[in-house]
């Protein structure tokens, strides 16, 4: 990939925040963007803005079976996919034993299979040109945790392991994967987007009802601005050689930082059991 040539990007989810601020920065930069929405009149809009260079995808991510010709129709209309973003998702807010299964597994479809379909849909490509970019908007969340969020980290954990994973399996076939991890950016990833579950158990207020609260006051007010974040990834994306892991905002590498000092000191303090294991 030509780090100065026009790109086709996939990006899902761009009917707003994170994904829509991507392709227009995208599309502004003289790119290719095929974007996935999930309603008609949205799909049109987006068609319509770069004429060309524009192409609105109807798409339900979870839809399995409907992710193979969109991808096919993304190659037929715009050529082969360079960039592939993982972008949709939703979080679940909800203390553990207060959420179903199905909350889960809805999670999981939407914030872990989804992505790993869409991957799936391109990688074939990407091996015979031995060129491509994944790019999995997980989240901060994928790598520290707050309570009352666990169905999200949970989700956004694993999309942690299978970018890292995958990197390594497609390295040597001229593909990269990085893992963007956002802090709190202002989107409606804590409004309208969010799914909250039913509070019932009372034991769990003083842990989970502060923080719920803040999420809610400080939505559309959070110190990310999604188009800085869009210029991160166009950046991202030219390098000769992306990381694996890019952490966004101060407020991620502030958390990521703490956790990895938190866990340099655990494991200290018990490597003494941690040896204690092996034979002789």
């Amino acid at each position: 990939m030509s780090a100065q040539a026009p790109l086709t990007f996939l990006i899902t989810g761009v009917s707003s925040g994170l994904g829509r601020a991507l392709a227009e920065a995208a599309l502004a930069a003289g790119h290719r963007v095929a974007g996935t929405l999930r309603d008609e009149a949205a799909r049109a809009a987006f068609d319509s803005l770069v004429p060309g260079r524009s192409l609105g995808l109807r798409l339900d991510v979870t839809d399995n079976d409907a992710i193979a010709p969109a991808v096919a129709a993304v190659e037929a209309t715009l050529g082969p996919i360079d960039v592939l973003v993982n972008n949709a998702g939703y979080g679940h807010e909800g203390i553990l034993e207060e959420s179903s299964l199905a909350d889960l597994r809805r999670q999981f479809e939407v914030n872990v299979f989804a992505p790993v379909a869409m991957i799936q849909a391109v990688l074939p490509s990407m091996r015979r040109r031995r060129s491509g970019h994944i790019v999995n908007i997980t989240s901060m969340g994928g790598l520290i945790t707050f309570p009352g969020i666990g169905f999200y980290n949970g989700s956004k954990f694993a999309l942690e392991g299978l970018s890292e994973s995958l990197g390594k399996e497609v390295k040597d076939l001229g593909i990269r994967v990085t893992a963007v991890e956002p802090g709190q950016f202002r989107t409606d990833w804590a409004g309208r987007s969010m799914v909250r579950a039913e509070r019932k158990i009372a034991d769990y207020d003083a842990v989970f009802e502060p923080l719920r609260s803040h999420r809610r006051e400080v939505s559309g007010r959070q110190i990310g601005d999604p188009a800085k974040a869009a210029q991160a990834i166009l950046t991202l994306v030219k390098s000769d050689n992306p990381p694996a892991h890019l952490p966004l905002g101060p407020d991620a590498l502030k958390l990521i930082r703490e956790k990895l000092d938190y866990l340099q000191g655990e494991i200290a303090a018990w490597e003494k059991l941690t040896l204690s294991t092996s034979f002789g």
